[in-house]
C-alpha cells in the first residue's frame, strides 16, 4: 500500500515539475501553445493564408518556381498582422559568387520606410564573399553548397516585408519558402531584427573597420560574419591582430568590451583554419588568395545597449622583423603597434607609448604588430527596439563586386 501511495505521490511531483502550466516556458516542444497559427509564404501560397495552397494545377507541384530576372524584384513576403518568422530556405539554380553578391535582401517591419535588413544574399546567408560551403552553425546553414537557411526569429507587430532583387545579369530560377507563425500581440520587450552589411576596400592606417555604425535605441547585438581580401603587398604576412571594440551606452574614446586579436573573436588562438561551429567558425581559408572569413554569434554571452551601439575590429597584423624590414623596403604602409622579442628574456615594446619608434635593424629577432589596410566586409545582425536603423543604404554594384570572381 504505501508503495502505492508513493507512486501516486511521485507521478503527481512529476506533473507538476514537468507540465505545461508554465507558458512562459516555450521551449518545451510537447507544450501546446493556443495563441499560435503556423503559415508558410512561398510560389505555391503567395499569400500564406490558411488553406491556399497548392491550387494550381489541381494540387500537383504547379508553382513551386518563378524566374528572376534581371533587375526584378520578387516580394517574397507581404503580410499586415502579427507574428514570427522562424524560417527561411532558399535555393537558386545559379550560386556563382557574383550571383550572391549581386542579389540583395531587404526586409522591413511594421510598415517601415526603410529596411531594417539590407545585404548581400550570400553574405546574408553566411556565404562569405558568395563562396558557398557546407555548414551549419546556430542561425544559418547550407547542407550541401545548394541552399540557403536562416532560422534567426525575426517579430513584427504589425506588418512584415521582405524583398530579393535581382542586380546581376542573369536570369534566375528561384524556390523558396518562409514559415512563420501568427500570433495575438508581442508585449513591450519584443525586439526587430536587423542586418547592416559594410565593405571597405582600402581603410587608411590606424582607422579601425566599422562593422556595425552607432545605432541609437535598446537593443542587442547579436554577432557579424566577416570577409576580407588581403592587400597584396603584405604578401602572405598574419593580418589578424586586430580586436573587436563594443562602444556601448555612450562610449567615445575607449570601448566597453574589447578582444585580444581577430582570430581570437570567432574562438580560435594562434591563428585561423576551417571550422565551424554554433556560435563561431571560420568558413574560408584560403592564404594563395588571400581570401579569408568567419563568424561570431553572442548568444550564451550577450550584448545588451540601452541607448547605442558602436562595433569595430582593427586591420592590424604582424610579422617577424626580417620581413617587416622587407616588406618597408617595398614600399608597403604600416605604422608599428608593438615588438616582442623571441629571445629569453620577450621584450616587449609598446611603440605608440614611445615619442620615436626604434631602428628595426637594431632590434633583436621578433615579432612585430602593425597596421595595415586591407579590404574588409561584413554583415553585423542585432535587434532593436525600432523597426528602423537609420543606418546608410547599402553600397552598389561597383563596391560590391569589386575583387568578386
Amino acid at each position: 500500500m504505501k508503495s502505492i501511495q508513493c507512486l501516486i505521490i511521485t507521478a503527481i511531483a512529476v506533473t507538476v515539475v514537468y507540465g505545461c502550466s508554465n507558458r512562459n516556458n516555450k521551449s518545451n516542444l510537447y507544450c501546446f501553445q493556443d495563441n499560435i497559427q503556423s503559415r508558410c509564404f512561398n510560389f505555391e501560397n503567395h499569400t500564406g493564408a490558411k488553406g491556399n495552397g497548392a491550387k494550381e494545377n489541381m494540387g500537383a507541384k504547379g508553382h513551386a518556381f518563378e524566374r528572376l530576372k534581371p533587375g526584378e524584384k520578387k516580394i517574397m513576403f507581404d503580410l499586415q498582422g502579427c507574428g514570427i518568422i522562424n524560417h527561411i530556405w532558399l535555393t537558386l539554380d545559379n550560386r556563382t559568387p557574383k550571383v550572391l553578391r549581386s542579389l540583395k535582401i531587404e526586409m522591413y517591419w511594421d510598415n517601415a520606410k526603410t529596411p531594417a535588413v539590407q545585404a548581400p544574399f550570400g553574405d546574408f546567408f553566411c556565404n562569405l564573399m558568395g563562396r558557398t560551403v557546407s555548414f551549419e552553425n546556430y542561425f544559418f546553414s547550407n547542407p550541401a553548397t545548394r541552399s540557403f537557411n536562416c532560422y534567426a526569429q525575426m517579430p513584427f507587430r504589425k506588418a512584415a516585408k521582405i524583398v530579393l532583387t535581382n542586380e546581376s545579369d542573369v536570369t534566375l530560377n528561384m524556390f523558396y519558402d518562409i514559415d512563420f507563425v501568427l500570433i495575438r500581440r508581442h508585449d513591450a520587450s519584443v525586439m526587430y531584427f536587423h542586418a547592416y552589411w559594410n565593405r571597405e576596400p582600402a581603410n587608411k592606417l590606424e582607422k579601425d573597420f566599422t562593422i556595425l555604425p552607432i545605432v541609437h535605441g535598446k537593443g542587442r547585438y547579436l554577432g557579424t560574419h566577416i570577409a576580407l581580401i588581403t592587400n597584396p603587398v603584405y604578401d602572405n604576412t598574419w593580418w589578424g591582430e586586430g580586436e573587436v571594440k563594443m562602444f556601448l551606452d555612450g562610449d567615445n574614446e575607449f570601448p566597453t568590451i574589447v578582444g585580444t586579436g581577430a582570430e581570437d573573436y570567432p574562438g580560435s588562438g594562434y591563428g585561423l583554419n576551417i571550422f565551424y561551429n554554433r556560435y563561431q567558425g571560420c568558413l574560408m581559408y584560403d592564404e594563395q588568395k588571400g581570401e579569408y572569413g568567419f563568424y561570431r554569434y553572442h548568444i550564451p554571452d550577450p550584448v545588451f545597449f540601452n541607448q547605442n551601439c558602436k562595433v569595430t575590429i582593427q586591420e592590424m597584423g604582424g610579422a617577424m622583423t626580417q620581413k617587416v624590414i622587407e616588406l618597408l623596403e617595398k614600399g608597403a604602409p604600416m605604422k608599428f603597434v608593438t615588438f616582442e622579442a623571441s629571445d629569453s628574456i620577450r621584450t616587449f615594446i609598446r611603440f605608440l607609448d614611445m615619442p620615436e619608434p626604434p631602428i628595426l635593424s637594431t632590434l633583436p629577432d621578433g615579432w612585430i604588430n602593425f597596421y595595415r589596410s586591407d579590404d574588409w566586409s561584413s554583415v553585423a545582425f542585432f535587434y532593436l527596439d525600432s523597426p528602423e536603423n537609420g543606418l546608410p543604404p547599402m553600397a552598389g554594384l561597383d563596391v560590391r563586386l569589386k575583387g568578386i570572381e
